[in-house]
């Protein structure tokens, strides 16, 4: 396998994200179940699962940079997941319904051979119009909410109810690239030339 950053996650929307900073890279999600601890905070929550989402992929691929990372909603004292079903998005989106909640994003960037190892929680502030009941149930009609951190999608037809974000955009859809690409750049990852970004050995 070349020397290629690893992305260990099978999301469309951090492979569309990692794709517009123009890396080579490859996809090798990994398997590890996004459980939850008890009384864990919700830094802690997302900066477990990018770092062992990571370590699992680096682990066999000592040899390669390897991005791991995971996204959550929080709201009320609750972390919110993606939804299982129907029910569970409905209730969902009845509490972020008129309300601004925080999104979290752990990223974990590991290469076990070279040692190097960087981690970082980024949080961002979304705001939620007051949805009408039949607004959230046409949302839940059109199946988007149910991969998605919290019930919706920030860069799909979920744009219709966010009033306004503070902090990372791309952090909302599930990797903050302004902080991945510092992160990449600080551990001697990546090089910046005017035709672009490379890997480096």
């Amino acid at each position: 396998m070349p020397k290629r950053l690893i992305l260990a996650s099978s999301s469309p929307r951090r492979y569309d994200l990692l794709s517009q900073l123009g890396i080579e890279f490859d996809v090798i999600p990994s398997q590890v179940e996004e459980d939850f601890l008890p009384k864990e905070s919700p830094r802690s929550h997302v900066l477990r699962l990018a770092e062992a989402k990571a370590s699992e992929i680096a682990e066999k691929y000592p040899n390669q940079w390897v991005l791991g990372a995971d996204t959550i909603v929080y709201i009320n004292h609750k972390i919110l997941g993606k939804p299982k079903d129907r029910k569970e998005a409905q209730k969902m989106l009845r509490q972020l319904s008129g309300k601004e909640h925080q999104v979290f994003t752990g990223v974990s960037i590991k290469h076990l051979k070279k040692n190097r190892t960087d981690r970082k929680v980024v949080r961002s502030f979304v705001r939620i119009k007051r949805l009408a009941p039949s607004e959230i149930d046409w949302y839940i009609q059109t199946g988007e909410p149910f991969d998605k951190a919290g019930g919706y999608a920030a860069q799909g037809i979920g744009s219709f109810m966010i009033e306004s974000i503070r902090g990372s955009y791309t952090n909302v859809i599930g990797l903050p690239l302004c902080e991945v690409l510092q992160m990449l750049l600080r551990l001697g990852a990546i090089r910046v030339s005017k035709s672009g970004l490379r890997m480096i050995d």
